[in-house]
């Protein structure tokens, strides 16, 4: 299967879910055109509590729609940009990917690969239960995070539904990716 975009999304206001729009553009550098998580620094809530002059590594968030198929089999019901993922994907696995890895999307864009993202309680908010979900452990007790792919825009383009997703893996070794 060709790996490509589902659904793109952005908010320009904090909240949850974002909504769904026929097409988003990704600024280098920066991430997501009018979106609140947009920025060179970090603009997510916590990480601004934290130190707000910390490089945003979160600029553009990323999801597995297969997830949604997941999560589906235990009874929730989660749509593209609900989880506040900027870009839903198909095709590809995501958390596979090694830190530093480029996807090019679409005809120009490009992000790299940062980190995974660190789901929080809000998923329980949205849906009861869902964190454990998109949260667990494997066989040997350690901590597997399902909820996407961070990113840091490095050439800037228009993304929409349908476009393919290309994947350019770092030079070895490989960097399992951690959470940012």
């Amino acid at each position: 299967m060709n790996a490509h975009v589902t659904a793109v999304s952005s908010n320009g206001e904090y909240s949850f879910t974002k909504p769904n729009r026929d097409s988003i553009t990704l600024l280098a550098g920066l991430g997501v055109e009018g979106d609140v998580h947009a920025g060179v620094t970090v603009k997510h809530r916590s990480r601004m509590a934290q130190d707000p002059t910390r490089p945003n590594l979160r600029q553009v968030h990323l999801m597995h729609e297969e997830l949604f198929t997941e999560v589906g089999e235990d009874g929730f019901e989660v749509a593209p940009g609900e989880l506040g993922e900027n870009i839903t994907t198909r095709g590809i696995d995501l958390l596979a990917l090694p830190t530093g890895t480029l996807l090019r999307i679409g005809d120009s864009a490009v992000v790299e690969v940062t980190g995974l993202r660190n789901p929080c309680l809000q998923i329980d908010l949205f849906q009861d239960g869902l964190l454990k979900q998109v949260v667990g452990r494997d066989e040997a007790g350690n901590i597997v995070r399902k909820a996407g792919i961070m990113s840091v825009v490095r050439e800037g383009g228009v993304v929409r539904p349908g476009d393919t997703i290309r994947a350019e893996l770092p030079g070895e070794p490989h960097r399992p990716l951690e959470r940012v």
